[in-house]
């Protein structure tokens, strides 16, 4: 129970955090939401890098490194590094000057003022909740596998059992996450984020050390690896197709148009945060991936024939083996520090709910700020229970980087043409952004049913894909984790297909009134001789 203490210790102090940050909050809505637009440069930079790491970046990593090796790391981190600090920059200090300019909390009051639409924003919403849950499930999933794991011992007679069980983790787990969002809104979260940073920043380092030289060093654990047949393709890309490793290049795409993202990016108290954080961000991610990725690599040697539920728990796995129990508890701390970032996915549904469904069809003026922000906290409870009693029906039979790719990233990343249009292209209008929602859904519903209904046909990790109908040639493939196009994953064809129809549609249908467009894109004044002023 020794390792379990330490991660309930630290989950003790989050919930102070939680806590101490409602005693500084006030009954207003953008205080709750958006801890008032105040945040400094050091919380901001951390809580930002915080809220897109979760169980997906340590868990899933590592889980996936595990299956198909060291070529993770290219799918992800390397692209993240360059794509998402660049979004951040030119996407996230844009929509932080309007919101400051205009009151906007959420990426769906940009829209409906901008595109003068209603009930396209609120599909926009639904669209982008649905997506989310799964992200806040990932979330539940990583703080129950990570205390089962944590706390695992052997009994007399050589079984593995756990103090802490799977089902009883991840509620604790969405328990505390619950509490200190209810109380602390946007602050807590981001206080917690920035603490929760700080622990799994320094994690990587630790266990990255303290593991390689208990397997016997860097050295020796990779001539062991290559020297094995059935682990050397995990020291290059062959597990990986061509066509898929380039698909992944679409993924971090998604990070701006994640609610969670946007919502942080309207929270800075300056603009010039921005900058620090769009050059610190890229070496955060390195001091996460990279010992997740190798920790995932080296556990094949440790720990052969895991299923796909079950790889998600290598890097416990490795700490409770090659660790005093003391370290393995602090370290699991710095772990659950990580997969208990969906506060902010949690956070983040609960803005948008409130502001864009109660506030905009008159909640807040029939009952008042302060309704707002406790019908706020009741969906926040809400929304956590739900991701509880889905996460238990997830154990052992879906991985979480798969499930990560398949819905949230997919999605998010192809709902990013209508982010850019509205930004950046006066021209674009509501009807262009409908067309790309409606793409987006029916290709996320075709892809689930396609996938669920081909579970029988997947191959396994390193055997090649398999024509789901052959009479289609390569058309769609099944690979062991997930549904392709000609090879490439739905995402590239989902972004595509998204930014084609917003163009097109735009161009088919007239655009927003002079005024709104003079709103958003004010013309340059005329100097007095007839030219552009400079």
């Amino acid at each position: 129970m020794i390792p379990a203490l330490f991660v309930f210790a630290y989950l003790s102090i989050v919930v102070y955090i939680g806590i101490f940050a409602f005693r500084k909050g006030k009954d207003s809505g953008e205080d709750f939401f958006l801890a008032g637009r105040k945040l400094g440069q050091f919380v901001f930079l951390l809580s930002l890098f915080g809220t897109n790491m979760t169980a997906f970046a340590i868990l899933g990593s590592s889980g996936l490194a595990y299956r198909v090796g060291i070529g993770v790391y290219g799918l992800m981190a390397s692209s993240s590094g360059f794509v998402i600090p660049l979004t951040i920059f030119f996407i996230g200090t844009r929509l932080w000057r309007l919101g400051k300019r205009f009151g906007h909390m959420t990426q769906v009051q940009y829209f409906r003022d901008r595109w003068e639409c209603s009930f396209i924003g609120t599909l926009i919403f639904a669209l982008t909740a649905a997506m989310l849950v799964p992200y806040i499930i990932i979330g539940v999933m990583g703080g129950g596998t990570t205390l089962e794991a944590i706390s695992q011992y052997q009994t007399a007679d050589g079984a593995t059992v756990s103090w802490v069980s799977y089902e009883l983790g991840g509620a604790i787990v969405a328990l505390v996450v619950m509490s200190y969002v209810f109380f602390g809104g946007m602050r807590g979260t981001a206080w917690v984020n920035t603490f929760q940073t700080l622990l799994f920043l320094c994690f990587g380092t630790v266990a990255f050390i303290l593991i390689s030289r208990s397997v016997g060093g860097f050295d020796q654990v990779m001539e062991r690896l290559a020297a094995n047949p059935k682990t050397a393709s995990l020291l290059s890309r062959e597990r990986i197709a061509k066509e898929e490793f380039f698909s992944y290049m679409f993924i971090p795409l998604s990070a701006i148009m994640f609610p969670h993202i946007a919502i942080m990016c309207m929270t800075a108290e300056r603009v010039t945060h921005f900058k620090k954080t769009v050059i610190l961000y890229p070496l955060c991610i390195a001091a996460i991936w990279i010992p997740s990725v190798y920790l995932g690599v080296v556990s094949a040697d440790q720990f052969p024939g895991l299923g796909k539920g079950q790889s998600d728990d290598v890097i416990l796995r490795m700490l409770t083996a090659h660790s005093e129990v003391w370290v393995a508890g602090i370290l699991g701390a710095g772990i659950m520090a990580c997969v208990m970032a969906s506060d902010s996915q949690i956070l983040a549904l609960c803005t948008m709910f409130t502001e864009d469904i109660f506030a905009y069809y008159g909640g807040k003026e029939r009952f008042g700020e302060k309704a707002q922000v406790w019908t706020g906290r009741a969906f926040v409870v809400v929304v956590t229970v739900t991701a509880y009693l889905i996460a238990l029906q997830l154990k052992d039979k879906a991985g979480i980087f798969e499930l990560a790719i398949r819905f949230a990233f997919s999605g998010f990343a192809a709902l990013a043409p209508i982010m850019v249009a509205a930004l950046f292209w006066r021209r674009s209008t509501k009807w262009g952004a409908l067309a790309a929602v409606i793409w987006v859904a029916a290709t996320l519903i075709a892809t689930w049913l396609i996938y669920n209904g081909t579970e029988g046909i997947a191959p396994k990790p390193g055997q090649p894909p398999v024509a789901i109908y052959p009479e289609w040639g390569q058309f769609l493939l099944r690979t062991p984790g997930n549904v392709t196009v000609y090879g490439f994953l739905p995402v590239m064809p989902m972004c595509l297909g998204s930014a084609v129809l917003v163009v097109l549609v735009s161009l088919l249908t007239p655009p927003p009134s002079r005024a709104t467009l003079d709103r958003y894109f004010p013309p340059k004044p005329v100097a007095a001789g007839g030219g552009i002023a400079a």
